[in-house]
């Protein structure tokens, strides 16, 4: 069974190690089920380096998420990792809103904390 190993992001290009397995035909990064890239294989010792380019098209606001898939013959692709990308305005609020309502409710939790801890009388 192929198991991928994200190294991270790094100068637009999504770096991993790909092992467990014989190498797949290709492995592509795919959007919305759009393949956008073909991913390079360069043999290690340990397995496969995998790095693929992201396309600037799908940098955009919101979340965006990529999926590296593994094809082999007529089987159907294997999904190996998914990749979100978090990006723009819209995020932030939404952020801010999440941020927000976890104050709120901490706030709520404290103070039912005090009302346990003080002495019945």
């Amino acid at each position: 069974m192929l198991h991928f190993e994200s190294h991270g992001v790094r100068g637009g290009t999504w770096h991993g190690l790909l092992s467990g397995g014989a190498a797949p035909d290709r492995v592509v990064l795919s959007h919305q089920g759009e393949i956008l890239a073909e991913a390079r294989l360069t043999p290690e010792s340990e397995g496969w380096r995998v790095e693929v380019d992201l396309p600037g098209a799908v940098v955009s606001d919101g979340v965006q998420t990529l999926m590296l898939l593994a094809e082999s013959g007529s089987e159907p692709a294997l999904t190996l990792a998914r990749l979100a990308l978090l990006a723009g305005r819209p995020l932030e609020d939404d952020l801010l809103a999440e941020i927000a309502a976890l104050r709120a409710e901490l706030e709520l939790v404290k103070r039912e904390l005090r009302k346990m801890a003080q002495p019945q009388g």
